[in-house]
């Protein structure tokens, strides 16, 4: 941002994106007029230590732990991305028919690119040292003070966004958009658009 001479902006974020839309405002608040963080735990602040092992929850995050293996996905994966991929964009979100081949195509070819899986899975392979980093900035300050919407699906992975990020933000709400699984953008688009032009209004 500031490489495009932007100095204040607000932030829109979902999934892995929150983990980076959260870090950035602990370190760069002063450059924030509001954050939407969509459907996502953050690594050392809501974002469980262990993986749950009951079967009714443990299908949504027993990829943490996989991803997080040395090179073993990037021996099982390869070639079958199409397959990976489909199968989260397929199961996570409430209807399986939300994305559509050539959606699901263009996905999966951003993953098998070039480095494309081995940069996919690094998130995950950080998530520790993020996790380290996000405790010890939370240590050093008081709890953040831009705006924060916290946005939920009813058939999501986090129930209530605002309440997980209430402990360490002051100044958050929350909406629970209906009929949607974890890809809320994707699955329920006005709705996300109205609720983000609603809570960005008059941001400045």
């Amino acid at each position: 941002m500031t490489a495009l001479g932007v100095s204040s902006y607000s932030l829109v974020a979902h999934d892995i994106g929150v983990w980076v839309a959260f870090s950035l405002a602990l370190g760069f608040e002063d450059h924030l007029y509001r954050v939407a963080l969509l459907d996502a735990g953050i690594p050392g602040v809501t974002l469980p230590e262990t993986i749950p092992t009951d079967p009714d929850r443990a299908w949504k995050t027993w990829h943490f732990a996989f991803h997080t293996v040395p090179d073993l996905p990037e021996v099982l994966l390869a070639g079958r991305e199409r397959d990976y991929v489909g199968w989260f964009l397929t199961a996570k979100a409430l209807s399986p028919e939300t994305f559509d081949d050539a959606e699901l195509d263009h996905y999966a070819a951003a993953v098998a690119a070039d480095g494309g899986l081995r940069a996919f899975l690094a998130y995950y392979r950080d998530a520790a040292e993020s996790a380290r980093k996000n405790r010890e900035a939370l240590e050093q300050r008081r709890r953040l003070t831009v705006p924060i919407l916290g946005v939920s699906s009813s058939h999501g992975s986090i129930p209530d966004m605002a309440a997980s990020l209430s402990p360490w933000a002051e100044n958050t709400t929350g909406i629970v958009v209906p009929d949607a699984g974890h890809f809320i953008p994707d699955e329920q688009p006005d709705a996300v658009a109205d609720a983000l032009a609603e809570f960005l209004t008059d941001a400045r």
